[in-house]
């Protein structure tokens, strides 16, 4: 069901993070620090700041591959802990509509019976319907939230 895959993906995919993200901690970072010191102390300055706030962003918006964000983070300052709650909830919302979509498509049981005209159920084309505004609408949000500051 729906709320069974929600639980298990969403602690899966952050867990998957946190280690991509820990991994890059303890086998770049101080290599990365060392040779490009001066760059990443504005970073890091900026990452203590609203480091929160900035991977909560990256984490709604679909723009960026998420191994990416999970290496690059590992190489600024942020806390672990921290880390792994903003990816959990900034993930939350988008694994929620992926998983709706997975849970309205019929079954090939359900095809057979109903031929074509089951693939299309109200369930699956609201899931499309979100898959496809849910970027617009992080996008208008985060414009709202910068445009506040």
């Amino acid at each position: 069901g729906f709320w069974k895959a929600l639980l298990l993906v969403s602690f899966s995919s952050t867990a998957g993070a946190t280690l991509a993200f820990l991994t890059s901690r303890y086998l770049f970072r101080s290599a990365i620090q060392s040779r490009y010191g001066e760059r990443f102390a504005v970073i890091n300055q900026q990452f203590e700041k609203e480091g929160a706030f900035y991977l909560f962003i990256l984490r709604l918006v679909p723009a960026f591959p998420f191994f990416l964000i999970n290496v690059v983070m590992g190489l600024t300052t942020i806390r672990a802990w921290t880390f792994w709650w903003v990816s959990q909830i900034g993930m939350l919302a988008g694994t929620a509509v992926f998983i709706y979509a997975g849970t309205s498509v019929p079954t090939l049981q359900e095809l057979s019976e109903q031929g074509a005209k089951g693939i299309l159920t109200p369930q699956l084309i609201v899931a499309f319907v979100l898959l496809g505004t849910f970027p617009l609408a992080v996008k208008k949000i985060v414009n709202r939230i910068q445009n506040r500051k």
